[in-house]
């Protein structure tokens, strides 16, 4: 096999053998990656947006995303903005990282240390690929912060459980894909209220129109449905029953058994209560008397 290459002089990107020789990246995962690895630090370019320029149609890019995510070179977090509209965040790094070393380099924690090299690369120097060094060391215990993160994305799960195939609750509400992140915001102001994501399906099953009325933006309507978050119904306390409220009296002078409601924590019925107290009272003039 003959080779002749030309090493270029400007516009070019250094990309590791581990991933353009890597076994389990089918050729798009390995052109999407390298694509991406090749713009500015400071591009915004997203993966799908990446695909298109690359000419990678839907079902390959989502395959090679899936493969990407997989070896560790992409990650992915869903984040909600200040007016409740969620967005996702996507890492794309040069190594493999786990997910607690995306996550460190998406908050600027421990930075990803590179693999060494036997000769300087060719080219002008870059920065790094993902993390960097903290600024500033936190002090004191942090974990609340990671319980606070696993908190948010067990709610944003359930809102978007709340909203999702909407379909099977109606044949006729087929919502877009790209409302969504609008309706599970929607959805998660229901669950901060007490709501369930059952409860907020169900409200909006039952706030639905007829079964023969067609629906023409079933998106709209379920916005509609879930623009204010009504309070969630607790049924009153089941009343007591009044023989739950009763005691048996302890006195033997009943024939039988014979229920009262005590005052405080008597244990005979007033009138057996009053019987006891007349004869020590009586009891006691006897002894008096006699001495």
């Amino acid at each position: 096999m003959l080779r002749h290459v030309i090493p270029p002089a400007r516009f070019f990107s250094q990309v590791s053998n581990d991933i353009i020789r890597h076994p389990r990246l089918s050729s798009d995962a390995v052109r999407l990656l390298t694509w991406q690895l090749s713009l500015p630090l400071d591009a915004k370019e997203s993966l799908s947006r990446t695909a298109t320029r690359a000419g990678i149609k839907k079902g390959a890019f989502l395959r090679a995303k899936g493969q990407l995510k997989a070896e560790g070179y992409v990650h992915e977090w869903r984040q909600q903005g200040v007016r409740g509209l969620w967005s996702t965040v996507q890492l794309v790094s040069s190594v493999p990282l786990s997910e607690a070393e995306a996550a460190a380099a998406r908050g600027g924690g421990v930075p990803v240390v590179a693999p060494a090299v036997s000769s300087p690369a060719a080219g002008r120097p870059t920065g790094r690929a993902a993390g960097r060094h903290p600024e500033n060391t936190p002090k004191g215990n942090t974990s609340h912060h990671q319980e606070s993160e696993a908190a948010c994305d067990v709610a944003c799960d359930e809102a978007r459980e709340a909203v999702t195939d909407l379909h099977r609750l109606d044949r006729r509400l087929r919502v877009p894909r790209g409302m969504l992140p609008q309706l599970a915001a929607l959805a998660s102001q229901w669950l901060a209220r007490g709501h369930t994501a059952d409860g907020v399906r169900t409200e909006i099953r039952r706030s639905l129109p007829a079964g023969d009325t067609c629906i023409h933006s079933p998106g709209g309507l379920v916005r509609y449905i879930l623009r204010e978050p009504v309070a969630v119904h607790v049924p009153p306390p089941a009343p007591v029953p009044r023989v739950a409220q009763m005691r048996e009296c302890e006195s033997e002078r009943h024939v039988q058994p014979l229920l009262f409601r005590p005052v405080a924590d008597e244990a005979m019925c007033p009138a057996c209560d009053t019987a006891v107290q007349d004869s020590f009272v009586q009891d006691s003039f006897v002894q008096d008397s006699s001495v």
